[in-house]
């Protein structure tokens, strides 16, 4: 990949590899971004309005100041992806849809129900789980042409995905968006597909981890690494230097504790639907904390909020209604 003038020039305490895949997705979010901004069009943009329900939930506490600020262009708003912005993790819903479409067979698919279900279960992100997620996405798309994929995202997003927005999470990214501000997802999941729900949801773009493909086509290969924990603090940074943005009037949102060093980039980091390391991080540090799981909102930091992770939709179950709709 040729080097990327733009970024200033600093000492680095993630890894090479974690690097190399936060830069590789700040340019293909800016590249997609650019793209959507230009075939946005009116229908897209009334679409993405009726997926917000605003809160009617009573404050708790005293107030807070005015947030975000309108007009601030030099701050933007930065959204981790699962169970913050979506129940359940995208990448699994992504491979039930494929095996809709017969890219792989039933053994397959107990695996992804098996980690969907326990992804759902924990409520949280487990590294060896997603990675072997990921690994088993990558076998499946190799070979396959990049536009192929993108297609199929759309009807993967319309059958699994969109009914699965948190409606508090959508509320706190339209904020933004109304204050003027760029908002952006921050993704493990695959780039095409994190680009494809922050479109639907009328956000700025994705940032995601980046498969390789030469001549639009898929070589089963990953540009760096997942874009997981460290990898997504560079990628936002990344981004923000390529956009002129001041990191200390940015926000950034997640549930999970391996997002601490991207929320930490910020001047203004929100846990939502925590973990148990992440709130616990969060009060010692004074982070607002937001927690939709029970529909509830977690305004007082040192308030603990609610434990539920929601219902358990066994991914065993959804395998074998997939199955009996195929008979």
């Amino acid at each position: 990949m040729a080097a990327l003038g733009w970024l200033p020039t600093r000492r680095r305490s993630a890894t090479a590899r974690s690097v190399l895949a936060g830069e590789a997705s700040a340019e293909a979010a800016r590249k997609t971004a650019q793209a959507g901004a230009d075939q946005l069009t009116e229908a897209e943009a009334e679409e993405a309005d009726l997926g917000l329900v605003e809160e009617r939930e009573a404050e708790e506490g005293p107030a807070e100041p005015v947030f975000p600020v309108a007009g601030d262009d030099l701050a933007a708003a930065f959204f981790d992806l699962d169970n913050t912005v979506m129940q359940g993790a995208a990448i699994f819903h992504f491979g039930r849809g494929l095996y809709k479409r017969e890219f792989f067979r039933r053994r397959e698919l107990a695996r992804f129900a098996w980690q969907q279900a326990w992804f759902r279960l924990a409520g949280v992100e487990d590294p060896e789980h997603m990675q072997d997620a990921r690994d088993s996405a990558l076998s499946i798309v190799k070979g396959h042409k990049v536009s192929e994929l993108m297609a199929i995202g759309e009807e993967i997003y319309d059958e699994y995905m969109a009914e699965r927005i948190w409606p508090g999470t959508r509320a706190l990214a339209q904020a933004h968006l109304d204050a003027g501000q760029k908002v952006w997802l921050v993704t493990a999941a695959p780039v095409e597909t994190a680009t494809i729900i922050a479109r639907r949801l009328g956000l700025t773009g994705a940032l995601g981890t980046v498969a390789e493909s030469v001549d639009g086509v898929y070589t089963g290969r990953l540009v760096g690494e997942p874009l997981h924990g460290p990898a997504k603090a560079e990628a936002v940074r990344a981004l923000a230097a390529a956009e002129g943005l001041e990191l200390e009037r940015c926000a950034a949102y997640s549930d999970s504790h391996n997002d601490i060093p991207m929320l930490s980039l910020v001047g203004h980091p929100y846990a939502i639907n925590p973990d148990t390391k992440l709130r616990k991080h969060a009060r010692t540090n004074d982070w607002r904390l937001r927690d939709y799981r029970t529909g509830r909102k977690a305004v007082k930091v040192g308030v603990p909020a609610a434990a539920g992770v929601g219902a358990i939709a066994g991914g065993a179950a959804a395998a074998i209604a997939l199955h009996r709709r195929r008979k």
